[in-house]
């Protein structure tokens, strides 16, 4: 069975990030993060294992690439949407307009890996998105800090896109010691329940 491959999108957001950021790195990055697996999208889990094992030695340039690189791939999410989404999403309703900027968060951190998934709940406006399987806390010794911010920083770069500015945090991150997953809650800048995205 061949190795499942890793989200272009991923691939791509970390490989900028670590050039924005870390550039007399980006040659070493690049024995695992090779342009031909970026134009072809054939990284695979080990390269991109051996990539975040390495950065999580760098010290703190881990939390500010990975941070980056989630507001990236927010971006690339959005600009990748049909146009006309994201006109009609411009004009709907607050309400509706969370669910589908809730909807696209999904899709961007379950577009990572095959083995990703998410659990929303949404409650007393708060929204939690409990997300198994996160690539960036598969460690062997426990963290000191969360290592999942690249979901974060994603999912709050697609709701501010989508209008509605959101505070998102780690509450509970895998390489903590957390039992099962990685778990963001979601507050939108807005007073409003009205706004409030409901679990999808």
């Amino acid at each position: 069975m061949s190795e499942p491959r890793i989200g272009r999108i991923l691939v791509a957001s970390l490989h900028q990030s670590i050039q924005d950021l870390l550039p007399n790195r980006i040659e070493f990055y690049e024995n695992w993060l090779s342009t031909a697996g970026l134009r072809e999208g054939t990284i695979g889990l080990a390269p991109l294992s051996a990539v975040l094992s390495f950065l999580r030695l760098e010290g703190d340039p881990y939390y500010a690439i990975t941070t980056r690189a989630g507001e990236y791939a927010g971006d690339w999410t959005m600009a990748a949407l049909p146009p006309i989404e994201r006109r009609i999403a411009k004009v709907l309703p607050p309400r509706w307009r969370a669910r589908t900027a809730l909807r696209v968060a999904r899709g961007l951190i379950t577009a990572t890996y095959p083995g990703t998934r998410t659990v929303v709940k949404a409650r007393q406006g708060t929204t939690t998105i409990d997300i198994r399987g996160s690539l960036f806390c598969e460690v062997r010794e426990l963290s000191s800090s969360p290592l999942c911010g690249f979901y974060a920083a994603g999912v709050g770069r697609v709701f501010s896109a989508f209008g509605l500015p959101a505070e998102v945090e780690v509450h509970a991150c895998r390489a903590l010691g957390t039992d099962r997953g990685c778990l963001l809650a979601l507050r939108l800048a807005t007073p409003a329940t009205a706004a409030e995205p409901e679990t999808a």
